[in-house]
């Protein structure tokens, strides 16, 4: 038997369990799991007697709701070649929240178009929720992402970000 439990934001609850519950019995229904929910404190267990592998990437689709991503997108994980990365970015600007708050502006970009831009490059899904900046995608995808965002965070300029993107895209590398 496997047991996971963790906290989610109180404001991803509605989300994770969709309406009329629709979002919680898809997950239930397409991995197994058995999701308890208590929508006051924001408290999740998953539990499961499926295989290990699945019940992880379970875990992982609950993590990537609770971290801004739409269930849809969550859902992508159940493909055993896409993985989520979540970037603290406390851990990297500090806890000034005009900092972070700065930072996610310069990974999102004005209406948007910045984050899409990366999504669009790295074939990756991008959630810039709270303290965190979520990715979704292949691990290589993924890592592409990662390093364009962390290049932001660290201060590069646009211009410079979208080039080592194309320049992945050109070379196939990272």
């Amino acid at each position: 038997m496997h047991i996971e439990s963790f906290r989610i934001p109180k404001d991803r609850v509605a989300v994770l369990i969709g309406h009329n519950g629709e979002t919680k019995r898809k997950i239930e229904e397409l991995t197994g799991i058995k999701l308890n929910i208590d929508s006051e404190t924001g408290e999740v267990e998953i539990t499961s007697n499926k295989d290990a592998l699945l019940f992880w990437k379970s875990a992982e689709v609950v993590k990537a709701i609770s971290r801004g991503f739409n269930p849809e997108k969550a859902l992508t994980l159940l493909d055993e070649d896409y993985v989520l990365e979540i970037i603290e970015l406390e851990e990297i600007i500090g806890k000034s929240k005009n900092a972070i708050n700065a930072k996610k502006g310069r990974i999102i970009g004005e209406k948007g178009k910045v984050r899409e831009r990366i999504e669009q490059e790295t074939n990756t899904f991008i959630s810039v929720y709270g303290k965190t900046v979520g990715i979704i995608g292949r691990y290589e995808d993924v890592q592409k992402a990662k390093k364009a965002i962390e290049m932001l965070l660290e201060g590069a300029m646009h211009k410079t970000v979208f080039r080592y993107l194309e320049h992945c895209k050109n070379d196939f590398e990272i």
